[in-house]
């Protein structure tokens, strides 16, 4: 059996008329509470490794905790896995449009428990640097959760980042 998410709003309604006749109502909270959008994550889990594919919080919702604390949720859901996390990297400024913003977005994964795993790759064009949640993995190990969940095509758009110098 697969956990689907409420990622629509047939879904949604659907939790939502269960939740209601599922529990009484001096025990239910309100259910708006629990269904607002806060942003989103996605996950990519193989063997003991789980990749934060993407994480983002709402525009509105940023500087409330809210990011802090649904981290944390999924620190918590895969507590005893080795998660990784990849962020554009802060070590070339020159390359980057949005260097300040990088350089908080590190600031706040480090802030809540992630460590750099010491590498970078070169993912799709782009150089990100590695993040764990305080777990070693090595690069043959990010490449192969790729590989094994999307094909060995995998091999030409992910490379460590001493492949692609010269």
């Amino acid at each position: 059996m697969d956990l689907i998410c409420a990622d629509d709003a047939l879904r949604l309604k659907r939790i939502e008329q269960l939740y209601l006749r599922a529990f009484p109502k001096n025990e239910r909270k309100p259910f708006g509470v629990n269904g607002e959008f806060l942003g989103l994550a996605i996950t990519i889990n193989y063997q003991d490794k789980v990749l934060l594919d993407y994480f983002a919080m709402d525009d509105a919702k940023r500087g409330k905790g809210y990011g802090s604390a649904a981290l944390a949720a999924l620190m918590e859901r895969y507590d005893g896995r080795r998660m990784i996390l990849e962020i554009e990297s802060t070590t070339r400024p020159r390359e980057a449009g949005n260097f300040e913003e990088r350089l908080r977005r590190k600031h706040f994964y480090h802030k809540n428990g992630m460590t750099d795993l010491g590498f970078e790759a070169v993912l799709f064009g782009v150089t990100m640097e590695m993040l764990s949640n305080k777990t070693q993995v090595t690069f043959e190990e990010y490449l192969d959760l790729y590989v094994k969940t999307y094909g060995e095509r995998m091999l030409e758009f992910v490379k460590p980042l001493t492949q692609t110098q010269s």
